[in-house]
């Protein structure tokens, strides 16, 4: 699902971008590491300051972008239009048919992105098929205990069904053959952060953590 018009507006101003850059990004580098080098994709883009940060906070070599909404695509090529072709792609798309080959990254970052998608599963299983043996995960979630607030349900469209809890979303990446290495639930349960890896393939075909 698209952001409506009232979280198109919360996500695209200035105190979100600064939360981004003071807590988040530091955040989830804490928990994952640097991406010095990396080949990366980032889900659900949107204007592309989170993409920007993969570069110039994580290190990231190239990343490939997309969003669903082409006018954040427009905005993000508008606001990243130093980075050469050779390090940045960015394009409309969606989380659940990734367009790139299996194994084709080194990591996948998801800044609250996975709970707008009504098949949140299937994106799940999108991003451990593009992450490389032991390419890293990393994701900030928004649970279901948040998006049943009232002001979530008044304000902002979500998918209606199958909402998942910080639990629920854990263990589906598990599933996924994705070991969690490390995760908090923030602000009483609402958000759910952390970074994931892929299992690496043992010689005889079965993943190892």
């Amino acid at each position: 699902m698209k952001l409506n018009a009232i979280e198109k507006a919360l996500m695209n101003n200035p105190a979100r971008a600064l939360l981004q850059r003071q807590y988040e990004a530091p955040l989830l580098k804490r928990m994952g590491g640097s991406l010095e080098g990396a080949r990366v994709l980032e889900v659900g883009c949107g204007r592309g300051v989170g993409t920007d940060i993969l570069f110039t906070h994580f290190g990231a070599q190239t990343v490939y972008a997309f969003d669903l909404d082409p006018d954040m695509v427009q905005q993000a090529r508008r606001r990243l239009q130093s980075y050469p072709p050779a390090r940045l792609t960015l394009t409309v798309g969606s989380v659940t048919q990734i367009a790139a080959p299996s194994a084709a990254f080194d990591a996948v970052v998801d800044v609250g992105i996975i709970h707008h998608v009504p098949d949140w599963r299937a994106a799940i299983a999108e991003v451990c098929r593009v992450l490389r043996p032991g390419g890293r995960f990393f994701f900030e979630e928004v649970t279901r205990h948040a998006l049943n607030r009232w002001a979530y349900r008044t304000f902002l469209d979500h998918p209606r069904q199958d909402r998942f809890s910080g639990t629920e979303f854990l263990a589906e990446l598990e599933r996924h053959g994705l070991t969690v290495v490390d995760s908090v639930e923030l602000f009483f349960g609402d958000f759910v952060v952390g970074v994931a890896q892929r299992g690496i393939a043992s010689p005889d075909g079965a993943e190892m953590p």
